[in-house]
């Protein structure tokens, strides 16, 4: 198949699984044509198959504000007539499922081009809810050929907030575990925990719906018991604020910042613990890297963590905030060292039987032969 993916080229889950179903896709032969404003930043070396082609936005004194999505649009159409695509994959639903439609429409008689759309969270609970969007995310939604949402709770999720008439698809995110996979190198661990201290990792965007503050929390009830130091992966609007929380609590020579990272394989495997407080997951990407390198999780009881997370299984779950109980878990697991060997196997099995890419993409292959075929 000649396939087109857009995508935000950001750090952020949707990119990131974006980019990588396009790179499993175009090793299974696919054409894949990325279109977006830049180059996805897991797409930073050369695959077969793949080729990027940039948005360029237009500046006119007339216009106040960068026409991004009327620009996508016309670049989709350019792109699905030249190259001759089948269909276009967009995801995150604003503005791409939105721009995809209007690619569709401005097609139509020449081609029926089919859309699309993956769900991937805060475009359906959060940014899709504001009044403004509200009826723009419906009518996308409903005006795709295909739609699928990472998780069930994703899926209910849109079903109830947007009463949509949708046949929704529930393809969870998935995990190259090939690559990411427990690793017995422990130079990076030295560099971390000189004195051999227990490691727990958190890894996001820092914004205020991951609770990176209740992380700090939580480890600072655990280095009180056990030698340990908290690892933070990641940047955002609220590091600042975390930096002088670790700083209230004399725990900055404890803690971490490593900002934004590609070697994630190497620091997951580093770790003994991820702690994932968030106050909305809609699957939790971050949680199923660890798992795949041999980490239990601690993570709160919302969205889509209890779909990826077995309970006294894989890790445990705790209600939002409680920062006690977490913190309770996380010592139980770090201090018996039988139980942490169960955990940590179990949490690589689950990676590997259930979210590995060998198992995830073909769904999405199917899933558009079936859509193209009727």
């Amino acid at each position: 198949m000649k396939i087109g993916i857009t995508c935000y080229p950001t750090y952020g889950g949707s990119g990131v699984i974006a980019t990588e179903l396009g790179k499993e896709l175009a090793l299974r032969g696919h054409e894949v044509h990325f279109i977006s404003y830049a180059l996805p930043f897991r797409l930073s070396q050369y695959v077969k198959n793949i080729v990027f082609h940039e948005v360029e936005i237009s500046n006119y004194p007339l216009f106040e504000f960068p026409l991004y999505s009327l620009s996508l649009a016309s670049k989709m159409v350019e792109v699905a007539e030249f190259e001759k695509l089948d269909l276009l994959h967009v995801h995150y639903a604003i503005p791409h499922a939105t721009s995809a439609y209007l690619a569709k429409e401005m097609m139509k008689g020449s081609k029926d081009l089919k859309i699309f759309t993956t769900l991937h969270g805060t475009d359906i609970t959060l940014v899709g809810l504001e009044p403004s969007f509200l009826p723009l995310v419906k009518f996308s939604i409903e005006k795709s050929d295909g739609v699928t949402a990472v998780s069930r709770f994703l899926k209910e999720k849109t079903l109830t907030n947007y009463y949509c008439d949708a046949d929704i698809q529930v393809i969870p995110n998935f995990v190259d575990t090939d690559l990411f996979k427990p690793n017995n190198n422990t130079e990076f661990r030295n560099i971390l925990a000189p004195n051999g201290e227990k490691i727990l990792v958190h890894t996001s965007n820092f914004r205020p719906v991951k609770r990176v503050t209740d992380t700090i929390r939580i480890f600072e009830k655990i280095q009180k018991e056990i030698p340990s130091k908290l690892v933070l992966v990641g940047d955002g609007p609220d590091r600042s604020d975390c930096e002088r929380l670790c700083r209230q609590l004399d725990l900055y020579d404890k803690v971490k910042f490593l900002g934004k990272q590609d070697g994630l394989v190497e620091i997951l495997s580093s770790s003994d613990l991820f702690l994932i407080p968030s106050q909305s997951e809609s699957f939790g990407l971050a949680a199923l890297e660890a798992m795949a390198c041999g980490l239990p999780v601690i993570s709160s009881s919302v969205g889509g963590l209890p779909e990826l997370v077995r309970h006294n299984e894989t890790g445990f779950i705790a209600e939002i905030g409680d920062v006690d109980r977490m913190a309770k878990y996380a010592l139980e697991l770090l201090t018996n060292e039988k139980k942490y060997k169960m955990f940590s196997e179990n949490s690589r099995q689950r990676a590997v039987n259930k979210f590995d890419k060998s198992i995830v993409v073909p769904l999405y292959e199917t899933y558009y032969e079936q859509v193209l075929k009727s």
